[in-house]
């Protein structure tokens, strides 16, 4: 642990600082004011990873994306306190299946500008050309944003009917960007909404979205454009990761659909799980959907308690201040911090200490 003999406690939370990484696109000012920054500017870093051991794909920032521990004079990650004990922090059902990796990302976006038009490889193809054992499914969960050129936020997902590979292609070496956008099914968004985004299905955040997305742990991107909106030159190896300008269309899944079969295959709808007294958990994302990760909003009034199951976990207060108790230790958390839960805790507490509500998301990897 870069030298470090800091022993880390499994029992009890584990709080991470932030981890920013640099992006094609830009963003980010939401992010800062979340933190209560003084002076909130989009910039390309429009992203922060949370319980990441992953590091981003950008040449020259490999680094990118990796969360430390909140721990003063300390220099550790996330990474390597796994690696020293991956059952303890991992919970032993998980280590079992999916070896020492989490399995899972999760990215907090905001997108001043529009993405450039992509799509991610599924598990067979990740396998094929990146001999990776992951693809890149994800999902989104808006939880803000702002207009953008007096537009609302907005996002892009699946080809419309009727669009085919050699269109497709066509249109990428002519860089007919209005083009690729008219083949694809157009969705405004507001706070609440959660689209699942299967790998292979092509799709862009539009400007001014604010979103939590969870995704399976790699950073593989295939880029349809070779110039950002904001007019940043995209290099040939982002756009096709290694595999060059023909392979890369394999990638792609061309199914087609209506806009309303589009929005009904992939919006998911939340479901109640507990309530205690008004403070509640919430599925946005389940198992019932994708075996590749789980997502819920925990609100709390007073206190609520979360019970654990042998694996690990991961927690972002997106409002409010809370006490977080496990046993007879005690944490404040606060808006816009995140915490890793190891597995060895069963249960914990969280207890709104503020005005507010707390509003909370908790992370899952892959099913067990």
């Amino acid at each position: 642990m870069n030298g470090s003999q800091t022993k880390i406690d499994a029992s009890r939370p584990i709080k991470l600082t932030p981890a920013k990484s640099w992006r094609t696109y830009l963003g980010g000012k939401l992010i800062d004011e979340l933190h209560g920054a003084e002076n909130p500017l989009d910039s390309h870093f429009p992203e922060e990873w949370m319980i990441s051991v992953v590091s981003s794909r950008t040449i020259g920032r490999e680094d990118d994306g990796l969360n430390k521990l909140d721990i003063p004079d300390a220099e550790i990650t996330l990474k390597e306190i796994i690696q020293e004990n991956p059952r303890e922090f991992l919970g032993k059902k998980h280590v079992d299946r999916f070896g020492e990796q989490t399995g899972v990302l999760v990215k907090l976006i905001d997108s001043a500008e529009r993405l450039i038009i992509q799509v991610h490889p599924d598990k067979e193809k990740a396998q094929h050309f990146f001999n990776s054992k992951y693809g890149k499914t994800e999902c989104w969960y808006f939880i803000g944003g702002r207009e953008i050129n007096g537009e609302p936020p907005h996002v892009y997902v699946g080809f419309k009917s009727g669009v085919t590979k050699q269109q497709w292609e066509a249109l990428f070496h002519e860089q007919d960007v209005e083009g690729m956008l008219a083949c694809l099914h157009k969705y405004y968004v507001t706070p609440g909404d959660t689209f699942l985004i299967e790998a292979g299905v092509p799709h862009a955040i539009g400007p001014g979205c604010l979103l939590v997305e969870i995704q399976e742990p790699t950073d593989y991107t295939i880029r349809m454009e070779r110039t950002s909106p904001s007019g940043l030159h995209i290099d040939d190896y982002l756009i096709h990761q290694g595999i060059g300008f023909k392979k890369m269309f394999d990638i792609f899944k061309y199914d087609s659909l209506s806009w309303e079969d589009t929005l009904k295959k992939w919006q998911a709808a939340p479901r109640l799980l507990i309530d205690q007294d008004g403070n509640r958990e919430t599925e946005l994302i389940g198992y019932m959907r994708t075996p590749y990760f789980r997502m819920t909003q925990v609100e709390v009034h007073d206190q609520i308690e979360i019970r654990g199951n042998g694996v690990f976990s991961g927690l972002y207060l997106l409002s409010g201040f809370a006490m977080i108790g496990t046993g007879e230790s005690r944490q404040e958390v606060k808006k816009g911090e995140q915490l890793f839960i190891p597995a060895e805790i069963k249960s914990f507490t969280l207890t709104n200490k503020g005005a507010e509500p707390v509003i909370a998301l908790r992370f899952f990897g892959p099913e067990v």
